[in-house]
Protein backbone atom coordinates (compact mmCIF):
# COMPACT_ATOMS: atom_id res chain seq x y z
CA UNK A 1 0.00 0.00 0.00
CA UNK A 2 1.17 3.35 -0.51
CA UNK A 3 -1.25 6.36 0.67
CA UNK A 4 0.39 9.34 -0.45
CA UNK A 5 -0.38 13.24 -0.69
CA UNK A 6 0.25 14.04 -4.21
CA UNK A 7 0.52 17.39 -6.63
CA UNK A 8 0.52 17.91 -9.96
CA UNK A 9 4.22 17.90 -11.44
CA UNK A 10 3.76 19.99 -14.64
CA UNK A 11 6.18 21.27 -17.27
CA UNK A 12 3.87 23.09 -19.96
CA UNK A 13 1.72 20.36 -21.30
CA UNK A 14 4.17 17.61 -19.55
CA UNK A 15 2.99 16.44 -16.68
CA UNK A 16 5.12 13.56 -15.13
CA UNK A 17 2.51 12.14 -12.57
CA UNK A 18 -1.01 10.86 -12.15
CA UNK A 19 -3.88 11.25 -9.66
CA UNK A 20 -5.48 7.19 -9.40
CA UNK A 21 -8.87 8.82 -8.57
CA UNK A 22 -9.21 11.60 -11.05
CA UNK A 23 -7.63 9.15 -14.33
CA UNK A 24 -10.23 6.35 -12.42
CA UNK A 25 -12.65 9.23 -13.18
CA UNK A 26 -12.43 10.02 -16.32
CA UNK A 27 -12.93 6.32 -16.94
CA UNK A 28 -16.51 6.87 -15.33
CA UNK A 29 -17.75 9.13 -17.16
CA UNK A 30 -16.88 8.32 -20.50
CA UNK A 31 -18.17 4.84 -19.89
CA UNK A 32 -21.84 6.83 -17.99
CA UNK A 33 -21.72 8.75 -21.16
CA UNK A 34 -21.70 6.22 -23.80
CA UNK A 35 -25.17 4.34 -23.99
CA UNK A 36 -25.52 0.66 -23.16
CA UNK A 37 -26.81 -1.50 -26.20
CA UNK A 38 -25.57 -5.06 -25.85
CA UNK A 39 -27.93 -6.75 -27.45
CA UNK A 40 -27.08 -9.32 -30.46
CA UNK A 41 -24.05 -10.71 -30.65
CA UNK A 42 -20.54 -10.40 -28.65
CA UNK A 43 -17.68 -10.37 -30.99
CA UNK A 44 -13.97 -11.25 -29.85
CA UNK A 45 -11.83 -8.52 -29.86
CA UNK A 46 -8.09 -7.36 -29.65
CA UNK A 47 -7.58 -3.76 -28.58
CA UNK A 48 -4.20 -2.80 -28.80
CA UNK A 49 -3.16 0.32 -27.16
CA UNK A 50 -6.41 0.16 -25.17
CA UNK A 51 -5.41 2.82 -22.33
CA UNK A 52 -5.25 6.15 -23.80
CA UNK A 53 -7.44 8.44 -26.08
CA UNK A 54 -8.89 6.89 -28.86
CA UNK A 55 -7.94 2.86 -28.15
CA UNK A 56 -9.48 3.77 -24.51
CA UNK A 57 -12.65 5.09 -26.21
CA UNK A 58 -12.87 2.38 -28.54
CA UNK A 59 -12.54 -0.37 -25.31
CA UNK A 60 -14.98 1.28 -23.64
CA UNK A 61 -17.74 1.76 -26.40
CA UNK A 62 -17.34 -1.48 -27.75
CA UNK A 63 -18.15 -3.07 -24.18
CA UNK A 64 -20.76 -0.62 -23.46
CA UNK A 65 -22.52 -1.00 -27.17
CA UNK A 66 -21.56 -4.63 -28.56
CA UNK A 67 -20.14 -6.47 -25.48
CA UNK A 68 -16.80 -7.38 -26.58
CA UNK A 69 -15.10 -9.81 -25.29
CA UNK A 70 -11.05 -10.42 -25.65
CA UNK A 71 -7.66 -8.71 -25.03
CA UNK A 72 -6.75 -4.91 -24.36
CA UNK A 73 -2.68 -4.25 -24.52
CA UNK A 74 -1.11 -1.66 -23.51
CA UNK A 75 2.41 -0.55 -21.92
CA UNK A 76 2.38 1.37 -18.69
CA UNK A 77 4.44 1.44 -15.70
CA UNK A 78 3.52 0.74 -12.26
CA UNK A 79 3.95 3.26 -8.99
CA UNK A 80 7.35 3.40 -8.12
CA UNK A 81 7.43 5.32 -5.05
CA UNK A 82 9.18 8.38 -6.57
CA UNK A 83 6.62 8.60 -9.16
CA UNK A 84 3.07 7.12 -9.44
CA UNK A 85 1.63 5.16 -11.74
CA UNK A 86 0.69 6.37 -15.30
CA UNK A 87 -2.58 7.41 -15.98
CA UNK A 88 -3.25 4.65 -18.38
CA UNK A 89 -2.52 1.95 -15.37
CA UNK A 90 -4.85 3.51 -13.05
CA UNK A 91 -7.53 4.58 -16.15
CA UNK A 92 -7.26 0.09 -17.11
CA UNK A 93 -7.69 -0.66 -13.25
CA UNK A 94 -11.15 1.45 -13.67
CA UNK A 95 -12.40 -0.01 -16.87
CA UNK A 96 -11.25 -3.57 -15.39
CA UNK A 97 -13.63 -2.87 -12.53
CA UNK A 98 -16.41 -1.56 -14.75
CA UNK A 99 -16.10 -4.37 -17.18
CA UNK A 100 -16.45 -6.70 -14.10
CA UNK A 101 -19.13 -4.67 -12.53
CA UNK A 102 -21.04 -5.40 -15.94
CA UNK A 103 -20.31 -8.45 -16.15
CA UNK A 104 -18.04 -8.67 -19.83
CA UNK A 105 -15.22 -11.07 -19.88
CA UNK A 106 -11.79 -8.89 -20.64
CA UNK A 107 -8.34 -9.75 -20.29
CA UNK A 108 -5.76 -7.15 -19.67
CA UNK A 109 -2.00 -7.35 -20.66
CA UNK A 110 0.64 -5.04 -19.73
CA UNK A 111 3.47 -5.06 -22.22
CA UNK A 112 5.34 -3.68 -25.00
CA UNK A 113 2.79 -5.02 -27.86
CA UNK A 114 5.86 -4.71 -30.59
CA UNK A 115 7.64 -7.13 -29.25
CA UNK A 116 7.56 -10.97 -29.67
CA UNK A 117 7.10 -12.22 -26.35
CA UNK A 118 4.09 -10.26 -26.10
CA UNK A 119 2.01 -11.56 -29.13
CA UNK A 120 2.47 -14.94 -28.21
CA UNK A 121 1.03 -13.98 -24.97
CA UNK A 122 -1.52 -12.50 -26.10
CA UNK A 123 -2.39 -15.30 -28.68
CA UNK A 124 -1.84 -17.61 -25.83
CA UNK A 125 -4.76 -16.10 -23.93
CA UNK A 126 -6.90 -15.69 -27.24
CA UNK A 127 -6.41 -19.55 -28.28
CA UNK A 128 -7.55 -20.47 -24.57
CA UNK A 129 -10.29 -18.65 -23.50
CA UNK A 130 -12.15 -16.72 -26.64
CA UNK A 131 -11.03 -18.62 -30.30
CA UNK A 132 -10.99 -16.45 -33.17
CA UNK A 133 -10.75 -12.81 -33.08
CA UNK A 134 -13.59 -10.96 -34.84
CA UNK A 135 -11.66 -7.54 -34.25
CA UNK A 136 -8.38 -6.20 -34.13
CA UNK A 137 -8.27 -2.43 -33.45
CA UNK A 138 -4.40 -0.92 -33.63
CA UNK A 139 -4.11 2.57 -31.83
CA UNK A 140 -0.35 1.85 -30.74
CA UNK A 141 1.36 5.48 -30.54
CA UNK A 142 4.50 5.42 -29.05
CA UNK A 143 8.12 7.28 -29.25
CA UNK A 144 10.19 4.36 -30.20
CA UNK A 145 9.80 0.87 -31.19
CA UNK A 146 12.23 -2.40 -30.96
CA UNK A 147 12.30 -4.48 -34.58
CA UNK A 148 11.83 -7.81 -33.18
CA UNK A 149 13.98 -9.44 -36.75
CA UNK A 150 16.95 -7.17 -36.15
CA UNK A 151 16.85 -5.96 -32.67
CA UNK A 152 17.40 -2.49 -34.07
CA UNK A 153 15.49 0.31 -31.82
CA UNK A 154 13.39 3.01 -34.23
CA UNK A 155 12.64 6.61 -32.41
CA UNK A 156 9.74 8.63 -34.41
CA UNK A 157 10.24 12.24 -34.71
CA UNK A 158 7.55 14.88 -35.34
CA UNK A 159 9.03 16.78 -37.99
CA UNK A 160 8.62 18.62 -41.52
CA UNK A 161 10.03 17.34 -44.93
CA UNK A 162 12.54 19.24 -46.79
CA UNK A 163 12.00 22.81 -45.02
CA UNK A 164 12.17 24.28 -41.53
CA UNK A 165 8.31 24.64 -40.15
CA UNK A 166 7.83 27.98 -38.30
CA UNK A 167 4.09 28.48 -36.85
CA UNK A 168 2.11 29.91 -33.92
CA UNK A 169 1.91 27.70 -30.97
CA UNK A 170 0.11 27.52 -27.86
CA UNK A 171 2.71 28.78 -24.68
CA UNK A 172 1.28 27.57 -21.25
CA UNK A 173 4.58 28.83 -19.16
CA UNK A 174 2.90 31.94 -17.63
CA UNK A 175 -0.01 32.62 -15.90
CA UNK A 176 -2.65 33.22 -19.12
CA UNK A 177 -2.21 30.83 -22.24
CA UNK A 178 -0.32 33.18 -25.00
CA UNK A 179 1.12 32.65 -28.57
CA UNK A 180 4.69 31.53 -29.05
CA UNK A 181 6.74 30.92 -32.23
CA UNK A 182 7.65 27.36 -32.93
CA UNK A 183 10.29 26.29 -35.20
CA UNK A 184 11.41 22.74 -36.28
CA UNK A 185 14.11 21.84 -38.78
CA UNK A 186 12.94 19.10 -41.13
CA UNK A 187 13.37 15.70 -40.66
CA UNK A 188 16.08 13.23 -42.46
CA UNK A 189 15.58 10.51 -44.61
CA UNK A 190 16.84 8.60 -41.73
CA UNK A 191 14.26 10.40 -39.42
CA UNK A 192 11.73 9.66 -41.56
CA UNK A 193 13.03 5.52 -41.99
CA UNK A 194 12.50 5.57 -38.40
CA UNK A 195 9.56 7.35 -37.93
CA UNK A 196 7.42 4.68 -40.43
CA UNK A 197 9.21 1.82 -38.48
CA UNK A 198 7.74 3.17 -35.04
CA UNK A 199 4.18 4.44 -36.46
CA UNK A 200 3.77 2.68 -39.94
CA UNK A 201 2.10 -0.61 -40.61
CA UNK A 202 4.46 -2.80 -40.21
CA UNK A 203 4.07 -3.88 -36.80
CA UNK A 204 -0.20 -3.95 -37.69
CA UNK A 205 0.91 -6.38 -40.15
CA UNK A 206 2.68 -8.64 -37.89
CA UNK A 207 0.02 -8.51 -35.50
CA UNK A 208 -2.36 -9.93 -38.43
CA UNK A 209 0.05 -12.66 -39.50
CA UNK A 210 0.76 -13.86 -35.84
CA UNK A 211 -3.08 -14.61 -35.72
CA UNK A 212 -3.33 -15.71 -39.09
CA UNK A 213 -0.55 -19.00 -38.28
CA UNK A 214 -2.39 -19.70 -34.86
CA UNK A 215 -5.55 -19.56 -37.16
CA UNK A 216 -7.59 -17.21 -34.91
CA UNK A 217 -9.22 -15.18 -37.84
CA UNK A 218 -12.64 -15.42 -37.71
CA UNK A 219 -14.91 -15.38 -40.94
CA UNK A 220 -15.66 -11.97 -41.72
CA UNK A 221 -12.35 -11.16 -39.37
CA UNK A 222 -12.16 -6.77 -39.51
CA UNK A 223 -9.04 -4.61 -38.55
CA UNK A 224 -9.07 -1.17 -38.35
CA UNK A 225 -5.99 1.11 -37.26
CA UNK A 226 -6.41 4.42 -36.18
CA UNK A 227 -5.02 7.49 -38.01
CA UNK A 228 -5.34 11.40 -38.70
CA UNK A 229 -5.53 13.17 -42.07
CA UNK A 230 -6.52 16.71 -39.77
CA UNK A 231 -6.13 20.33 -41.25
CA UNK A 232 -3.95 22.30 -43.76
CA UNK A 233 -3.31 24.27 -41.37
CA UNK A 234 -1.17 21.37 -39.05
CA UNK A 235 -0.57 19.74 -42.48
CA UNK A 236 3.17 20.74 -43.02
CA UNK A 237 4.24 19.25 -39.39
CA UNK A 238 2.11 16.45 -39.59
CA UNK A 239 0.06 14.88 -42.48
CA UNK A 240 3.20 16.56 -44.89
CA UNK A 241 5.94 15.49 -42.27
CA UNK A 242 7.48 12.81 -40.91
CA UNK A 243 4.45 11.54 -38.92
CA UNK A 244 2.28 11.73 -42.48
CA UNK A 245 5.13 9.81 -44.13
CA UNK A 246 4.23 6.97 -41.64
CA UNK A 247 0.44 7.13 -42.18
CA UNK A 248 0.84 6.99 -45.34
CA UNK A 249 2.70 3.50 -44.60
CA UNK A 250 -0.04 2.76 -42.67
CA UNK A 251 -2.20 2.96 -45.46
CA UNK A 252 -1.01 1.50 -47.95
CA UNK A 253 -0.45 -2.00 -44.98
CA UNK A 254 -4.37 -1.58 -45.21
CA UNK A 255 -4.59 -2.42 -48.65
CA UNK A 256 -1.88 -5.29 -48.53
CA UNK A 257 -3.56 -6.42 -45.64
CA UNK A 258 -7.05 -6.61 -48.11
CA UNK A 259 -5.41 -8.40 -50.77
CA UNK A 260 -3.67 -11.05 -48.43
CA UNK A 261 -4.24 -14.64 -48.90
CA UNK A 262 -5.07 -14.77 -44.97
CA UNK A 263 -7.62 -12.09 -45.72
CA UNK A 264 -9.26 -12.82 -48.61
CA UNK A 265 -9.64 -16.61 -47.01
CA UNK A 266 -11.81 -15.25 -44.42
CA UNK A 267 -13.66 -12.70 -46.29
CA UNK A 268 -12.21 -10.42 -43.98
CA UNK A 269 -11.55 -6.02 -44.49
CA UNK A 270 -8.54 -3.89 -43.32
CA UNK A 271 -9.45 -0.08 -43.11
CA UNK A 272 -7.79 2.89 -41.55
CA UNK A 273 -9.77 4.45 -39.54
CA UNK A 274 -9.72 8.82 -39.94
CA UNK A 275 -10.61 10.34 -36.81
CA UNK A 276 -10.91 13.95 -35.80
CA UNK A 277 -8.92 16.07 -33.51
CA UNK A 278 -8.62 14.92 -30.26
CA UNK A 279 -6.47 16.19 -27.17
CA UNK A 280 -4.42 13.43 -26.39
CA UNK A 281 -1.16 12.40 -24.89
CA UNK A 282 0.36 12.16 -28.24
CA UNK A 283 -1.37 15.15 -30.23
CA UNK A 284 -0.35 17.68 -27.00
CA UNK A 285 3.40 17.07 -27.98
CA UNK A 286 3.12 18.32 -31.71
CA UNK A 287 3.87 21.82 -31.79
CA UNK A 288 0.93 24.17 -32.90
CA UNK A 289 -1.51 21.65 -32.58
CA UNK A 290 -2.51 22.68 -29.32
CA UNK A 291 -3.01 26.15 -31.01
CA UNK A 292 -5.30 24.75 -33.61
CA UNK A 293 -7.38 22.43 -31.74
CA UNK A 294 -7.92 25.40 -29.32
CA UNK A 295 -9.10 27.52 -32.43
CA UNK A 296 -11.14 24.58 -33.59
CA UNK A 297 -13.15 23.83 -30.25
CA UNK A 298 -13.72 27.91 -30.40
CA UNK A 299 -15.91 27.38 -33.63
CA UNK A 300 -17.63 23.86 -33.25
CA UNK A 301 -18.50 24.47 -30.07
CA UNK A 302 -18.80 21.81 -27.04
CA UNK A 303 -21.76 20.64 -29.24
CA UNK A 304 -19.72 20.16 -32.13
CA UNK A 305 -16.71 18.87 -31.05
CA UNK A 306 -17.19 15.20 -31.09
CA UNK A 307 -14.89 12.99 -28.83
CA UNK A 308 -13.12 10.28 -28.65
CA UNK A 309 -16.13 8.37 -27.31
CA UNK A 310 -18.27 9.36 -30.02
CA UNK A 311 -16.41 8.59 -32.51
CA UNK A 312 -15.60 5.33 -31.35
CA UNK A 313 -19.23 4.67 -30.90
CA UNK A 314 -19.47 5.56 -34.54
CA UNK A 315 -16.82 3.34 -35.86
CA UNK A 316 -18.49 0.12 -33.89
CA UNK A 317 -21.76 0.46 -35.10
CA UNK A 318 -19.92 0.59 -38.58
CA UNK A 319 -17.74 -1.50 -38.09
CA UNK A 320 -20.60 -4.66 -36.45
CA UNK A 321 -22.98 -3.23 -39.62
CA UNK A 322 -25.67 -1.41 -37.52
CA UNK A 323 -24.65 1.62 -39.68
CA UNK A 324 -23.27 2.01 -43.24
CA UNK A 325 -19.67 2.21 -43.71
CA UNK A 326 -18.49 6.14 -44.39
CA UNK A 327 -15.62 5.24 -46.58
CA UNK A 328 -13.40 7.77 -48.59
CA UNK A 329 -12.77 7.62 -52.26
CA UNK A 330 -9.13 5.86 -50.57
CA UNK A 331 -11.34 3.19 -48.78
CA UNK A 332 -10.94 4.98 -45.67
CA UNK A 333 -13.46 5.02 -42.90
CA UNK A 334 -14.26 8.93 -41.99
CA UNK A 335 -15.24 9.63 -38.71
CA UNK A 336 -13.57 13.35 -39.26
CA UNK A 337 -16.07 15.27 -40.99
CA UNK A 338 -17.26 17.27 -38.18
CA UNK A 339 -13.79 18.68 -38.34
CA UNK A 340 -12.76 19.20 -41.80
CA UNK A 341 -16.29 20.98 -42.62
CA UNK A 342 -15.44 23.74 -45.29
CA UNK A 343 -16.85 26.51 -42.81
CA UNK A 344 -15.63 25.43 -39.99
CA UNK A 345 -11.97 25.28 -41.60
CA UNK A 346 -12.46 28.41 -42.95
CA UNK A 347 -12.88 30.03 -39.63
CA UNK A 348 -10.09 28.37 -38.49
CA UNK A 349 -7.64 29.61 -40.95
CA UNK A 350 -9.41 33.19 -39.94
CA UNK A 351 -8.40 32.83 -36.65
CA UNK A 352 -4.75 31.34 -37.27
CA UNK A 353 -3.72 34.18 -39.73
CA UNK A 354 -3.64 36.98 -36.90
CA UNK A 355 -2.89 34.13 -34.10
CA UNK A 356 -2.58 37.02 -31.50
CA UNK A 357 -5.77 38.10 -32.53
CA UNK A 358 -7.54 35.02 -32.51
CA UNK A 359 -6.42 33.75 -29.14
CA UNK A 360 -8.13 36.44 -27.92
CA UNK A 361 -11.15 35.35 -29.43
CA UNK A 362 -10.52 31.86 -28.00
CA UNK A 363 -9.69 32.05 -25.09
CA UNK A 364 -12.06 29.86 -23.97
CA UNK A 365 -10.54 27.04 -26.14
CA UNK A 366 -6.99 27.66 -25.22
CA UNK A 367 -8.38 26.94 -21.25
CA UNK A 368 -10.22 23.85 -22.19
CA UNK A 369 -7.39 22.61 -24.04
CA UNK A 370 -5.30 22.84 -20.92
CA UNK A 371 -8.06 21.67 -18.59
CA UNK A 372 -7.98 18.29 -21.13
CA UNK A 373 -4.23 17.95 -21.65
CA UNK A 374 -4.91 18.18 -16.96
CA UNK A 375 -8.14 15.76 -17.46
CA UNK A 376 -5.19 13.23 -19.25
CA UNK A 377 -3.54 12.70 -16.29
CA UNK A 378 -6.07 12.62 -13.84
CA UNK A 379 -5.90 16.20 -12.15
CA UNK A 380 -8.79 18.69 -12.26
CA UNK A 381 -11.35 16.29 -13.05
CA UNK A 382 -14.85 16.92 -11.63
CA UNK A 383 -15.92 14.88 -9.17
CA UNK A 384 -12.55 14.17 -7.43
CA UNK A 385 -11.58 15.85 -3.87
CA UNK A 386 -8.01 16.55 -4.42
CA UNK A 387 -5.85 17.69 -1.47
CA UNK A 388 -6.05 14.39 0.60
CA UNK A 389 -3.52 11.51 0.59
CA UNK A 390 -4.76 9.04 -2.09
CA UNK A 391 -3.57 5.50 -2.21
CA UNK A 392 -1.12 5.61 -5.70
CA UNK A 393 -0.10 1.44 -5.75
CA UNK A 394 -2.87 0.14 -7.60
CA UNK A 395 -2.61 -3.44 -8.66
CA UNK A 396 -2.67 -4.22 -12.53
CA UNK A 397 -6.27 -6.10 -13.38
CA UNK A 398 -5.87 -9.57 -12.59
CA UNK A 399 -7.14 -12.25 -14.99
CA UNK A 400 -10.69 -13.62 -14.12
Amino acid sequence: MSLRQIEPKQRGFLIVNSHPEGAAQTVRRTWDGIEARTDGRRPVALILGHSAGYGLATLLAGLRRHGIRGVGVAFESADTGRRTATAGWYRTAEAARLAAEDGHDIRFVNADAFSTDAKSHVLDLLEEHYGPVDHLVYSLAAPRRTDPATGAVHHSVIKPLGAAYEAPALDFSGADPKVSRARIEPGTDDEVRATVAVMGGDDWALWVQALAARELLADGFTTAALTYVGSEVTAPVYRQGTIGAAKEHLERTAHALRASAALKEKEGRAFTVVAGAAVTQASSAIPSIALYTAFLRTVVGEDGFRGTAEQAVDLWDQLEGRTPLVLDEAGRIRLDGWELDARVQDRVRELWADPERGLAAARAGADWFMSQVQDLYGWEVGGVTYGHPVETDVPWPAPR
